[in-house]
């Protein structure tokens, strides 16, 4: 007797709100088109987080760098400082990916604002904490997220995959 294959089908994990992140930028800096397309580096400049009974400010510390290695394709990857209100500071570690029309991606290059729907912004952060804070358990975490750019910040929101 053989045994009947399964079709149990496993439950995806699921997903509770962290922070809701305001990153303010600066101006990008175009370095141009590379072997690995065309690259910059956006300056993070401030900004806000608001957790769930907390808040804090994002530090004037980091960058953002870019990667579009196609008209309609932008890879990221930020590290910045979140500092905690009367906590730790949290280090985030952020790789991005940003989809969209090469028309909705190059207003977004020249600085405008392009609606939330035209762009697919996805990032997983890496988000650490010192050992012995109230907040050291993100440390053991995977995080994912969604992004949205502005002309002057980003806005993020992540949540933990349970």
């Amino acid at each position: 007797m053989t045994d009947a294959p399964t079709t149990d089908v496993p439950t995806p994990p699921a997903l509770t709100w962290f922070a809701s992140v305001d990153v303010q930028v600066d101006r990008p800096i175009d370095i141009g088109t590379t072997t690995d397309g065309v690259r910059r580096v956006v300056p993070i400049r401030g900004g806000q987080v608001r957790g769930d009974g907390w808040h804090g400010t994002v530090l004037d510390a980091g960058a953002d760098f870019q990667q579009y290695s196609s008209p309609t394709t932008a890879y990221l990857v930020a590290s910045y400082v979140l500092e905690i209100d009367g906590g730790p500071r949290l280090l985030v570690e952020n790789r991005a990916l940003r989809h969209g029309s090469p028309e909705a991606l190059e207003r977004l290059v020249k600085g405008e604002t392009v609606a939330p729907e035209e762009i697919y912004f996805r990032c997983v952060p890496r988000i650490t904490a010192p050992e012995e804070s109230d907040l050291a358990w993100v440390n053991s975490r995977l995080f994912i997220g969604t992004g949205t750019r502005l002309p002057d910040r980003v806005q993020l929101e992540f949540f933990t995959v349970e």
